[in-house]
């Protein structure tokens, strides 16, 4: 049985530091550094927890990535990214993610990914991890 978190109670926020090397041709944030992006707040997050997310024998596993590009990420830009929980499942989480302006006011993306926790050993997917199934509860 799944459990439906708040969609918009952000569980993480993290500022991202524009490079000048993130740019395209075009001038603006190449969008492959949008799931950079995504990544580094994800596994940062999941550090922050306490508990084991990872171990020896256990690992997540992104199983699915969607990403609505809505603006170009001009630089320089201050940008943030925040991390919230749509949906908790017996193995996966689904991750709502926004990289956004940092006062708020521009969205540049907008989307979610799957994570699935599995066994290292067979591959296949194991239970939530208490630790991963607490931090997706808005405290």
């Amino acid at each position: 049985m799944s459990q439906q978190a708040a969609p918009h109670a952000v569980l993480f926020r993290m500022p991202v530091a524009l490079r000048w090397r993130d740019l395209d041709a075009f001038n603006h944030v190449n969008n492959s550094n949008f799931l950079t992006y995504l990544e580094e707040a994800r596994i940062r997050w999941f550090a922050s927890w306490g508990g084991e997310w990872v171990t020896d024998a256990m690992a997540p596993l992104l199983a699915a990535v969607q990403l609505n590009y809505r603006m170009p990420i001009p630089y320089p830009a201050d940008v943030v990214v925040e991390l919230f929980a749509e949906r908790i499942g017996n193995s996966s989480v689904t991750i709502g993610h926004r990289i956004m302006s940092e006062e708020g006011a521009t969205l540049y993306c907008d989307g979610n990914v799957v994570v699935v926790w599995i066994d290292r050993s067979s591959g296949r997917p194991i239970a939530l991890p208490e630790a991963v199934r607490d931090a997706m509860m808005p405290q």
